[in-house]
């Protein structure tokens, strides 16, 4: 916010500023190459903040898209103003989160795809063919009879499991910094 008041640019509520020099290098550099750069803004019902591990246990999380997109001619070819193009789409994200925060759904019309089956087939057939030769090792070790073989392979499997868990609780974003986040610090 110091920067944006700085800068003399209006500062945004839901938004960091953005990099202004890495995207006109890279508007310049897509040129002839690109058709579109294609805005995308996410956000989950319910304020809710999906986790690995929320995944990992089941939780079902829903979201609301909203995609635009523009053409590479509409971006100008000045550094200066494509910045500023940048700076004032920044802006309609910021009133596009707000609009999203009151009313809970985005404007425009409405999209759901279709559910299709072939993805569902799809991941079978790849769950198959790639969980195939763990199974035959699972079948083998319990096969075998031996209990120190299983004993060794269960803690092995809960040792993993547990570690696996821990390392994807350390993502989660009610365990991150909040720093220049003020809403927090007023909490406190």
């Amino acid at each position: 916010m110091e920067v944006a008041a700085a800068k003399g640019l209006p500062v945004l509520k839901y938004h960091l500023l953005p990099r202004t020099k890495g995207f006109t290098t890279a508007v310049k550099c897509l040129r002839g190459t690109v058709a579109a750069v294609y805005d995308v803004t996410l956000n989950f019902r319910g304020n809710k903040n999906p986790s690995l591990l929320g995944i990992l246990y089941g939780k079902k999380y829903e979201a609301d898209m909203c995609v635009r997109r523009f053409p590479l001619e509409e971006i100008p070819l000045d550094e200066k103003e494509a910045a500023q193009w940048l700076h004032k789409l920044y802006q309609e994200k910021d009133a596009l989160q707000e609009m999203y925060n009151q009313k809970g759904m985005f404007p425009g019309e409405q999209f759901k795809p279709a559910r299709r089956p072939w993805t569902l087939l799809n991941f079978l057939s790849w769950a198959t063919i790639l969980l195939s030769p763990l199974f035959s090792f699972v079948l083998g070790v319990f096969a075998s009879g031996s209990p120190l073989l299983i004993l060794t392979f269960l803690g092995f499997v809960g040792a993993a499991s547990f570690g696996v868990r821990r390392l994807i609780g350390v993502t989660e974003i009610e365990k991150g910094s909040s720093y220049g986040n003020q809403e927090f610090k007023k909490k406190e």
